[in-house]
């Protein structure tokens, strides 16, 4: 597996594997409401990826095996990770945990020494056991339930 920068080429598997692992991994956050679901795959466009591959202020990464994109994740030059997704069929085979990795080495990088992300309930036990701590109250995203996390780099 190869973790790398994603190309503006990539948006569109990039935004495939976002759309899926939402719509397949993500079930316990958004119970297959329709709404609910609109409103998080919206901005999951290759059009809108690629803006996020492109902007200046933000990093994307992503995990690769055989030209096939495994995983995404991002962050942003304000010390947050804004992406961590995996395709389903790549589910608790370390891509996350590889991609979380590369993206806090590239927030150490910048001079951070904390990073923070919002966690969906679904992913709300893969940061704590990547040593991410609850910071604050749950927020709503729409009708989406987000946990503020941090964690000393």
């Amino acid at each position: 597996m190869l973790i790398r920068s994603a190309k503006i080429a990539d948006a569109e598997q990039v935004a495939s594997v976002l759309r899926r692992s939402i719509q397949e991994l993500c079930v316990l956050d958004h119970d297959g409401e329709d709404d609910t679901l609109r409103q998080w795959l919206s901005n999951k466009t290759p059009k809108i990826v690629g803006s996020w591959i492109e902007a200046p202020d933000q990093c994307v990464m992503l995990a690769e095996e055989d030209g096939a994109i495994l995983g995404v994740g991002g962050a942003s030059h304000a010390g947050e990770i804004t992406l961590n997704y995996v395709a389903p069929e790549s589910r608790f085979k370390g891509v996350s945990k590889s991609i979380l990795a590369s993206l806090e080495a590239y927030l150490r990088d910048l001079g951070w020494a904390q990073s923070t992300l919002t966690s969906t309930r679904t992913a709300h036990s893969f940061y704590v056991a990547a040593g991410y701590k609850d910071a604050g109250e749950s927020e709503f995203w729409g009708k989406l339930l987000g946990q503020p996390m941090k964690k000393s780099l």
